[in-house]
């Protein structure tokens, strides 16, 4: 549940660009966001609900509810038109489940363990070849130089 609220003090941050629970002794502004000491949901407040209005409207209120079991859920929130309003398509669940599947082409029928075997095959680095040639587009060593002389 503190993960719901901490997600909400972020999307309000961002929306409003102040904390939502002000108060004019500023040094406890974060203890009042941390221990849900407030009165009313900041959504609420007169001074911001413009920002929360209209195509604007998001879960916020039902995020900043001083009980946790009363806070909306993860589940909830995206089912929420407000998370939903210009999700790209393949974002969606049911887009998702679809990739995911047994059944999709682009699902992995390797398990973990061998996608970590081979993460960690490619951080071992190959043997260091004794001879590098002179990184070129194929001279010998000494080519240029004899091109030059003639």
């Amino acid at each position: 549940m503190a993960d719901i609220w901490s997600c909400g003090v972020t999307l309000y941050v961002m929306r409003v660009g102040a904390p939502p629970f002000e108060d004019e002794n500023d040094h406890r502004n974060f203890g009042k966001t941390m221990q849900v000491e407030h009165k009313g949901c900041p959504v609420q407040d007169p001074r911001r609900r413009s920002y929360f209005t209209g195509r604007h409207t998001s879960p916020l209120s039902l995020i900043f509810l001083a009980t946790p079991v009363e806070r909306i859920s993860i589940a909830d929130i995206k089912k929420h038109p407000w998370f939903l309003k210009n999700l790209p398509r393949e974002l969606t669940e049911t887009a998702q489940a679809a990739y995911f599947s047994k059944e999709s082409q682009s699902f992995s029928v390797q398990t973990v363990e061998e996608i970590m075997k081979i993460v960690d095959d490619a951080k071992t680095p190959p043997p260091v070849s004794l001879h590098i040639g002179g990184f070129g587009w194929g001279e010998k060593e000494g080519d240029a130089e004899r091109q030059y002389e003639e």
